[in-house]
């Protein structure tokens, strides 16, 4: 059967298997364009299926020859329709690193179970003995709780007062504003059980006790905070408050484990097109715009370029990583910088209907969101018919 991208409330319910092949092989190529590093060997990624956390995933592999077990939680294609665009990736990912001589699996379950880490422990000693690196990249809207059941959801919402702002609908190319209600008391805390580092400590603490974390194992989450001018509904909300647990949260597994010198750091990236993003009011005209002046500038770069940067110039780099003063990785300083914000401000009370091709890059947002399913690669007949399973 042929797909083509079905799109609604700016999610693509569809994905394509051979474009999702290609773009995780275009991510591959890059990695293997830059010079080798000494990094992880022995890499878990929880969450490697899209986004910061495939990108991770690829950078460890092809950059420093590490092997990799992946968990991620992906819905297969059956003969009439086609699976998520993880559950391909993860395929792509695994026979390619494989053929290479890498260690690769993926386990398609979810990562928020006790069981789950109970059959990641078990693959983990069988395939590393120990780990050296763990990569928690999970983004996900709700999260059970792993004793009682009970399903946390998280909100995107700001705190104390109505959020107003431009906004950008990129298939119909209209601007018009947007206002979010606040957040009350009892939408906070769920979020920040689902996007804080709860998760992530659980998972530390469940491979600690099974004594398969090497002496001297680093650990990575992500993150974002962003400009003024998306801070009240990203990192002054809801987000914003699970973004500062999770940021406590690598302190506290770096105390936890300090008897076996470990690290965790939360690495703050820049603003990209991923599923996540582009379901966040504001931030798809912002991140069009700012693709527009960073490509001006020649410094703007996707998630392999920042993951690749990230271990090669931040943590493995022959000596310690570079922080800032809370301890956190900052892969967002090209995106900061003063020239860069100082254009954002200049130029945003421009945008309109009418500008917005002249004044942002919205082609390469609607290009990245559709690449993320599959789609839009010159290189793909998407006439021809592919097997969904």
């Amino acid at each position: 059967m042929t797909v083509e991208p079905r799109i609604r409330n700016g999610i693509c319910m569809t994905a394509h298997p051979k474009g999702c092949a290609l773009a995780v092989q275009k991510e591959i190529d890059y990695v293997k364009s830059q010079p080798k590093f000494n990094g992880a060997k022995k890499v878990l990624v929880v969450g490697g299926s899209t986004g910061y956390g495939l990108s991770s995933r690829i950078s460890l592999a092809f950059g420093s020859g590490a092997g990799t077990l992946n968990i991620s939680f992906e819905k297969e294609g059956s003969e009439k329709r086609p699976a998520t665009p993880g559950f391909y990736n993860n395929r792509a990912f695994d026979e390619k690193a494989k053929a290479e001589g890498l260690i690769a699996e993926s386990i398609n379950a979810d990562a928020f179970s006790h069981e789950t880490r109970k059959i990641a422990i078990e693959r983990i000693k069988e395939l590393f003995g120990k780990v050296d690196m763990i990569v928690y990249s999970l983004a996900s809207p709700v999260r059970p709780d792993p004793d009682t059941g009970e399903l946390y959801k998280s909100c995107l919402k700001p705190l104390g007062e109505t959020y107003t702002a431009k906004s950008v609908n990129p298939e119909k190319g209209t601007v018009t504003e947007v206002s979010i209600e606040p957040a009350d008391e009892s939408e906070i805390a769920p979020t920040v059980k689902v996007m804080g580092g709860e998760d992530w400590m659980l998972w530390i603490k469940a491979l600690k006790e099974a004594d398969v974390l090497e002496d001297g194992f680093k650990s990575i989450a992500y993150s974002y905070i962003g400009p003024e001018l998306t801070m009240a509904v990203y990192r002054k909300g809801t987000i914003g408050k699970a973004k500062e647990h999770l940021e406590a949260t690598a302190k506290e597994i770096t105390e936890f484990t300090k008897d076996i010198n470990g690290q965790a750091w939360v690495s703050v990236n820049k603003a990209l097109v991923t599923r996540s993003s582009s379901v966040i009011p504001v931030v798809p005209l912002y991140i069009s715009l700012l693709f527009k002046i960073m490509k001006e500038k020649e410094i703007h770069e996707g998630c392999i370029e920042q993951m690749q940067r990230m271990f090669v110039q931040k943590i493995y780099n022959g000596s310690t990583a570079i922080v800032d003063e809370e301890g956190r990785l900052r892969l967002d300083d090209l995106e900061m910088r003063d020239d860069v914000q100082a254009e954002v401000e200049k130029r945003w009370d421009s945008i309109t209907s009418d500008t917005l091709s002249e004044m942002t890059d919205i082609e390469t947002y609607k290009s990245d969101f559709l690449k993320l399913h599959g789609f839009g690669f010159d290189e793909i007949d998407y006439t021809e018919d592919v097997d969904f399973l």
